[in-house]
């Protein structure tokens, strides 16, 4: 671009900006702390080079990865976005096991309200045998392999009753 305002990177870098410059149509001098992380991560240099191997309509995009990954890499230099996504994963992980338990809860509830209830994917159960899913201790054999605790106070009354999440 090279117009009367030198882009960010080229007035970080010290430079006069000239008209084909690289830098000006994705680090306008109005966001210079743009420019400044993605060169203190990966360099004036080699982003120019990246840049100059992609065709024009995909630089755009490139900048943004390099201005995110830039950003993550701050955070953490280590991991940099990598970190970022197993955590997310790990937080997803938690909370469908969560929710798992939640759903096997509210069916032990609905359950022991109706004794004779059974899911139609149940398997039969032979006179005289009782199902797992039925028994007394059901609530506190799941929340010892699952490590949460038990909510088999929620349903000794069925006027009185406590929230599963408290």
């Amino acid at each position: 671009m090279g117009g009367p305002s030198p882009c960010a990177s080229c007035k970080l870098l010290r430079r006069r900006c000239a008209k084909d410059c690289i830098f000006a149509p994705y680090f306008p001098s109005d966001d210079p702390h743009k420019f400044a992380i993605v060169h203190k991560v990966f360099g004036a240099s080699n982003v120019s080079k990246m840049l100059q191997e992609l065709p024009i309509h995909q630089r755009g995009d490139a900048v943004s990865s390099l201005v995110y990954e830039a950003n993550a890499r701050v955070r953490d230099p280590v991991y940099g976005c990598a970190g970022a996504i197993s955590y997310l994963q790990n937080e997803v992980s938690k909370l469908e096991m969560q929710l798992a338990v939640a759903q096997a809860e509210i069916l032990c509830i609905q359950m022991q309200q109706q004794p004779n209830y059974l899911p139609t994917n149940h398997i039969d159960v032979q006179a005289g045998e009782k199902s797992h899913l039925l028994s007394a201790d059901f609530n506190n054999n799941m929340s010892q392999y699952l490590g949460f605790p038990s909510s088999s106070n929620v349903i000794q009354d069925p006027l009185k009753r406590e929230s599963l999440w408290t």
